[in-house]
C-alpha cells in the first residue's frame, strides 16, 4: 500500500500569526505572573486579550517569537494551546474598521473575535483577526488592497 504523507498547514502558501491561548486560575496575581514571565527574555507580548469566568479566565497573546514564547510558558507549567489568525493593517482615517468588516462580509468571512496589537508593524495600527477561513480572509483582503502581516512583521517591530 501506497502511503502519501499528510498535508498540514506548515506548508500553507498565506500569512499567519501564531496566537498563544493560555488557561489561568481566576487568583488575584495570575496575569502579572504570566506577564512576568517574558521580563527576563526578549519575547514581547504585542497583544493580549482575556476572556474571564468565575472560576478560570483565557488569555489570548499574539508574541513577537511565538516558539520561544511557548517554551517559557510550558517550562512554567501553564497550559498552553496555538492558534493561527491573520493580521491585518487597517486603513488610514476614520473609517478603517468599516472598509475592514465591509471587506470580510463582502468575501462571507465569519469574524469569531478580534483584538488590536499593542504596536504598529509597517507603521500602521493592526488587529488581529479569528476568523472562520484564513485562506479566503487573506485572499479577500489582499483584493481589496489591505496589507496582510505575517510573523515576521511582527518580530520586525523589535525595534519600535
Amino acid at each position: 500500500m501506497d502511503v502519501q504523507p499528510l498535508e498540514t498547514l506548515e506548508g500553507q502558501g498565506f500569512p499567519t500569526i501564531r496566537q498563544q491561548s493560555v488557561f489561568i486560575e481566576n487568583r488575584v496575581g495570575q496575569l502579572l505572573r504570566l506577564t512576568k514571565l517574558f521580563d527576563q527574555s526578549d519575547i514581547r507580548i504585542l497583544a493580549v486579550s482575556v476572556v474571564y469566568s468565575v472560576d478560570c479566565a483565557i488569555v489570548r497573546m499574539i508574541l513577537d517569537d511565538p516558539d520561544q514564547g511557548h517554551d517559557v510558558l510550558t517550562q512554567h507549567g501553564f497550559p498552553v494551546s496555538e492558534t493561527d489568525l491573520i493580521a491585518v493593517s487597517l486603513p488610514h482615517g476614520k473609517r478603517a474598521l468599516l472598509h475592514t468588516w465591509a471587506a470580510l462580509l463582502g468575501g462571507e468571512i465569519n469574524i469569531h473575535y478580534v483584538y488590536p496589537l499593542l504596536v504598529q508593524p509597517r507603521g500602521h495600527a493592526a488587529m488581529a483577526v479569528c476568523c472562520d477561513n484564513n485562506e479566503q480572509a487573506v485572499q479577500v483582503l489582499r483584493d481589496k488592497k489591505f496589507d496582510v502581516l505575517d510573523q515576521q512583521d511582527l518580530l520586525d517591530t523589535r525595534n519600535q
